[in-house]
């Protein structure tokens, strides 16, 4: 077969190549038993105008449904558009959903850390523990919704309450880094993750067509494109994290759409 029409669209769609191994060649490399699953999605962006953001977060939410034996969704940044009123409202929405979920503030969402913790139920800088991992949610940004570093005191706190687990997972909504068109630059904020051995990822949202990987002094920071707002990638997207009871870890981007795994990444062998 001849894979090179398929690569170039896949590359014009914004999905980094260094992932296809994991895809086109030989079997998928899951876990042979899983301890701990989650999804990631980001960008929702509720309440935008001439956008479908009901319908959208219905098709995210029935795709989320679909998936089997799922602990958790974090929703990492731009819940809503702008608007604080609109908050309520996609809270209300996320009620529907069957499983947990956590959120990170993004920089539309533009509500005080008072009010995100009253609607959301959880601080802009949050933590805790699954199923043996730790989760580590990092605010980058404010009211105005500027772009700003991360809180590194506050990480490193968590950072080291978390040093004996086998694995930790962080999200951030903007990249922390300008290796993307919409990042920061905040270089502290990586060296600091990257210098913790059992961080296996970082996951970030914000820029709509970016849906692969990056590596920093070897270890992995990935996006997951969008499922809502009016730019970016044409097919809007999630990602999946794994962790086998074996130790093994893999991540891997799905089309909402119909489940279509486009990329995948294994994070520890």
């Amino acid at each position: 077969m001849n894979r090179r029409p398929f690569l170039q669209k896949l590359a014009l769609a914004g999905t980094s190549l260094v992932t296809m191994p994991f895809v086109l060649y030989g079997k998928m490399n899951f876990p042979k038993a899983t301890r701990l699953k989650f999804i990631t999605a980001s960008d929702g962006h509720w309440g935008q105008p001439n956008t479908d953001f009901e319908g959208f977060h219905k098709n995210l939410f029935d795709a989320i449904h679909r998936e089997k034996d799922l602990n958790f969704v974090v929703f990492n940044g731009d819940l809503i558009h702008d608007k604080p009123e609109l908050l309520p409202e996609v809270k209300d929405f996320y009620r529907q959903l069957q499983v947990p979920h956590h959120v990170c503030r993004g920089n539309h969402d533009r509500v005080s850390e008072q009010d995100f913790q009253k609607v959301m139920g959880q601080t802009t800088n949050f933590s805790f523990e699954a199923k043996g991992s730790g989760i580590l949610l990092l605010d980058c940004s404010n009211e105005k919704g500027e772009y700003l570093c991360a809180d590194l005191d506050y990480a490193k706190k968590i950072l080291d309450e978390y040093s004996a687990l086998e694995h930790v997972f962080v999200f951030v909504h903007i990249s922390q880094n300008d290796w993307t068109r919409h990042g920061v630059d905040c270089k502290p904020f990586l060296d600091l993750v990257t210098s913790y051995p059992n961080v296996r990822a970082t996951f970030h949202g914000h820029d709509h067509d970016v849906d692969g990987q990056m590596i920093y002094r070897k270890k992995p920071f990935l996006w997951s494109g969008h499922f809502g707002g009016n730019w970016g990638n044409p097919f809007p997207s999630y990602r999946v994290c794994e962790v086998g009871e074996d130790g093994k870890v893999i991540s891997y981007l799905k089309t909402v759409k119909d489940g279509t795994i486009l990329n995948g990444h294994t994070l520890k062998n």
